[in-house]
């Protein structure tokens, strides 16, 4: 089928050619990475200038049209959240970042957002032409419509998967070129071991989980280890609705957890934007498509989506929280670790359903380089640190010593939950400023 296309066709260097000065160019979000116009764009360097480019979450180590241009004459990267790499551009000054929420991504870019050059990772076409979106529905879509040209990069390695409906599914008709090449192996993630406090707070949070909840879990390790205490819990039939589809959930579906029986909409499907995880993830997808409804950010990111799921459950890290139950999930201070991506969508959308709950799980203490303990659950959040979730809808806080359950409290009674799970070490001198703050 890829002949009726061959016309369309170019190397990454010929496609790069269509990228003029003062262009906006989009890369796209997460493990889909259009990594040969990358490295094709950068190569242009000395003959562009002004080039700005947008992507976010960047898994891969480098990337390529920052690594070239250090005073950045020819390119400024925008990031929409921050990965590994792009923290550490952001932190030397070399990238701008951009807060947003996901779920209003799309309307950014109906209403707001011009868009040049469309770069989109999709895996290769089946036999009429269609492709997969890979790792990344994101809002593809939508910026495909804005786009004055799209790009196609046809990863070889890219689970094929195209949704149930075709809600995954682009056609090569929809391509004004297609960019063909080796690419790297995907990228994968790991988690580090759990600590004896990740243990503790994965078991406060899996004991109030209800039979039949559809969970969304964030990225990282609290959240895989909330659902290995849910593997060796009673829970039966859980269902995925989440921005991340992970290995938590692989885990899950092993262990006979994860049906999807009981959800209401996309009953007996996982339901998500993005995908991470280990290569066994990623063979997951390609080998069982039938079991997966991955979508766009409107679709899957929409609290009024969620509020049709019965028991539903979002759970997600922070790195503070106040008295108030005001939470800072992205930065330390000024400096900027990653963004507010989906957390406050599934915040929403937990508040919502019917049996709903959502989390904000955290250790309740950290070290410092020098071993001196730090509160995570301070009394103000510090001047200069992002409110990531406003404290009228964080319902819920677990640490290691159990869960704050904030709603419907007064200012005082919510200091006096949060003070009951902070570090036994700071809960005097948070106490007396509660005493002298909230009446």
């Amino acid at each position: 089928m890829i002949e009726k296309y061959r016309s369309k066709v170019m190397s990454p260097a010929e496609a790069a050619k269509v990228i003029k000065s003062g262009d906006w160019v989009d890369f796209g979000f997460g493990s889909g990475f259009p990594e040969l116009m990358d490295a094709a764009i950068a190569a242009r360097k000395d003959e562009l200038h002004d080039v700005k480019i947008r992507g976010g979450l960047v898994y891969r180590p480098a990337i390529q049209v920052v690594e070239c241009d250090p005073e950045q004459k020819s390119f400024d990267y925008y990031s929409w959240h921050l990965g590994a790499a792009e923290r550490k551009y952001y932190t030397a000054g070399r990238i701008h970042f951009v807060p947003m929420l996901l779920r209003l991504l799309p309307q950014m870019y109906r209403e707001y957002l011009h868009v040049d050059v469309a770069c989109i990772p999709v895996s290769k076409p089946d036999a009429n032409g269609y492709c997969g979106l890979g790792l990344a529905s994101y809002g593809w879509k939508t910026i495909m419509k804005a786009a004055k040209t799209v790009i196609f990069e046809v990863n070889e390695h890219m689970p094929t998967l195209q949704g149930v409906d075709g809600s995954h599914r682009v056609s090569l008709d929809d391509a004004d070129i297609i960019v063909e090449g080796e690419h790297e192996p995907l990228c994968t993630n790991g988690y580090r071991a759990p600590s004896e406090a990740d243990l503790a707070i994965a078991a406060n949070v899996a004991a109030e989980i209800p039979d039949g909840a559809t969970l969304s879990l964030g990225v990282g390790t609290i959240p895989f280890t909330i659902a290995q205490a849910l593997i060796q819990s009673d829970k039966q039939d859980l269902g995925c609705h989440t921005g991340t589809i992970s290995d938590a959930f692989l885990m899950l579906y092993k262990a006979g957890k994860l049906t999807n029986k009981r959800k209401e909409i996309n009953t007996g499907l996982c339901t998500w934007n993005l995908a991470s995880g280990s290569q066994e993830l990623y063979d997951w997808l390609q080998n069982e498509p039938q079991l997966f409804y991955p979508a766009d950010l409107d679709y899957v990111h929409n609290p009024r989506v969620m509020e049709k799921i019965s028991n539903f459950i979002s759970i997600n890290g922070g790195v503070q929280l106040d008295l108030m139950g005001q939470e800072n999930a992205e930065s330390v201070g000024t400096r900027q670790l990653s963004g507010m991506g989906g957390q406050l969508d599934f915040l929403e959308g937990a508040f919502l359903s019917q049996g709903g709950n959502g989390y904000i799980c955290i250790n309740s203490a950290r070290k410092d380089k020098k071993g001196e303990l730090h509160s995570n659950i301070v009394a103000t959040i510090p001047s200069g640190s992002a409110i990531s979730g406003p404290r009228a809808l964080i319902q819920n806080v677990a640490t290691e010593y159990g869960v704050a359950h904030l709603t419907g409290l007064s200012l005082k009674e919510r200091a006096y939950a949060m003070i009951r799970v902070a570090h036994p070490q700071f809960r005097d001198e948070l106490k007396e400023y509660a005493d002298r703050t909230f009446k």
